[in-house]
């Protein structure tokens, strides 16, 4: 049987196996051991347990009676917020930059590409402080603070009117919902439409429509509650409305422009991989250079582009975790202060890898699926 390459194949790889499954074994049993002669508890009890400690920015209620679960997930939940609102910005600013790369007009073009190569080229780390510094420093403490409208700017963030709670919003964000439901249904219908016929309604019209009817009509459904709660000065704050720290914000900046610079290089690099006979075709046919960009050549360039933007947004997803650095509540903020205060150091890092990872394959799962979607179909 030795002289069988198959058979050889597979004693080799059941004896790769059982080694690296005794290696696991002998660190697991390591670490226990270790851990137990030190009189550390294992296991993820801890989470069950009061935290005791405040969190300055949540988006759920919380308080520091409230477990180090609900903790953690308030601080997942910034990480998914700040990245969320980064990723739409990223992208909408990389694409005009990367427009803007390839503009005829020299000013533009050049200052555009000063920008993708400057921002690129500086680590994030010190973009972060930089924004930070900018906001902590040079905006005017509270008592000066800066009256934009009925929004206040100062060193503490900006202070927006904001609704009150109120069951009407809840319903009108219930129809944004079914908003976004029916404009998907509607597209998938269309869709198969046009593939039967040959012609289709509109996609757009319909789903703006449905995006500002069913919102209104949840929100007339309760009385069409329309109070506001404005941000007011008192003393060394500000009282009322919705206020958005400097740490959100110098965030949400310099993970959106350090990736825009990215983003803007895979958008000129698809924009070039499409063929000039493309965008020679279309001018033929009276299309205007907008029309052109819009209608021909990005739609064959988002081909050629999906992939590396998936890296970009999961390497986004991962760079928020430099939070830290500038006092934003993000995960690893918030996993740092449970590690400290109970000692459980291996169980907070494995969840934090284990929810970055969740989090990484479904970006890599959803761009996939689009990526898919938009691929050409060879007959």
């Amino acid at each position: 049987m030795w002289s069988s390459e198959r058979f050889r194949n597979i004693v080799y790889q059941i004896a790769l196996l059982s080694l690296v499954g005794a290696l696991i074994g002998y660190a697991a049993y390591n670490l226990v051991h270790n851990l137990e002669s030190r009189a550390i508890a294992i296991g993820f009890s801890y989470l069950g347990q009061e935290a005791g400690f405040d969190v300055s920015e949540t988006l759920i209620d919380y308080e520091p009676t409230h477990s180090y679960a609900r903790a953690f997930v308030v601080g997942l939940l910034n990480t998914l917020f700040v990245s969320a609102v980064a990723i739409v910005a990223a992208s909408v600013l990389g694409l005009v930059v990367g427009i803007g790369r390839l503009s005829p007009n020299w000013l533009l073009r050049k200052l555009a590409g000063a920008y993708v190569e400057s921002v690129r080229n500086v680590p994030l780390i010190l973009q972060l402080l930089l924004w930070y510094g900018v906001l902590t420093e040079l905006l005017p403490p509270v008592a000066e603070a800066i009256v934009l409208g009925p929004a206040l700017l100062s060193q503490r963030g900006i202070s927006l009117p904001w609704p009150t709670p109120h069951a009407g919003w809840w319903a009108a964000l219930l129809g944004l919902f079914l908003a976004v439901l029916f404009a998907f249904l509607w597209a998938r219908a269309v869709r198969r439409r046009r593939e039967r016929a040959g012609r289709a309604p509109a996609v757009l019209w319909p789903s703006l429509a449905a995006g500002v009817v069913l919102p209104l009509a949840g929100w007339a459904v309760f009385g069409a509650p329309s109070e506001l709660s404005t941000p007011a000065m008192t003393g060394f704050g500000f009282e009322g409305g919705k206020t958005v720290s400097p740490e959100f914000i110098a965030l949400f900046l310099g993970l959106s422009v350090y990736t825009a610079a990215f983003i803007a290089e895979i958008v000129r690099g698809g924009i070039l991989s499409v063929s000039r006979g493309q965008s020679d075709a279309a001018e033929a046919l009276g299309l205007s250079r907008g029309q052109r960009l819009r209608l021909v050549i990005l739609p064959q360039a988002l081909r050629v582009m999906i992939p590396p933007l998936t890296s970009q947004y999961l390497n986004l997803t991962k760079n928020s975790s430099l939070a830290v650095a500038i006092g934003y509540p993000d995960l690893v903020s918030i996993s740092n202060t449970t590690l400290n205060q109970t000692g459980q150091a291996i169980e907070a890092i494995t969840l934090m890898m284990a929810v970055y990872l969740a989090v990484s394959l479904a970006i890599s799962g959803l761009m996939n699926w689009y990526n898919h979607r938009v691929r050409l179909v060879e007959r």
